[in-house]
């Protein structure tokens, strides 16, 4: 199986960043995919959490990551919900 890091390193190739915590708006668009329901549960969350821009690029990064060590190709609500989670843990 791939390495998260691997993955990032050959996603990133020729862009001039080489890890998900570097990316801009124009990688987020292009690399944090969600799959349907993630995108629900992001738009509830936004809602509930009240989250600013910041934070949900942080979230989107985060859940990108988390779906990197999976080998996902795609943002699960599993991998938002983690990373909502360790959002939580920051706050404290």
């Amino acid at each position: 199986m791939e390495l998260a890091r691997q993955r990032q390193l050959r996603r990133f190739r020729g862009e001039g960043i080489y890890c998900n915590a570097q990316m801009g708006d124009a990688h987020l668009k292009r690399y944090c995919r969600l799959t349907s329901d993630a995108e629900k549960l992001l738009e509830m969350a936004m809602k509930k959490l009240a989250l600013s821009a910041r934070a949900y690029t942080r979230v989107l990064k985060v859940s990108r990551t988390i779906a990197d060590l999976e080998g996902a190709e795609k943002i699960e609500p599993t991998h938002l919900s983690e990373a909502l989670q360790y959002r939580g843990m920051e706050i404290q």
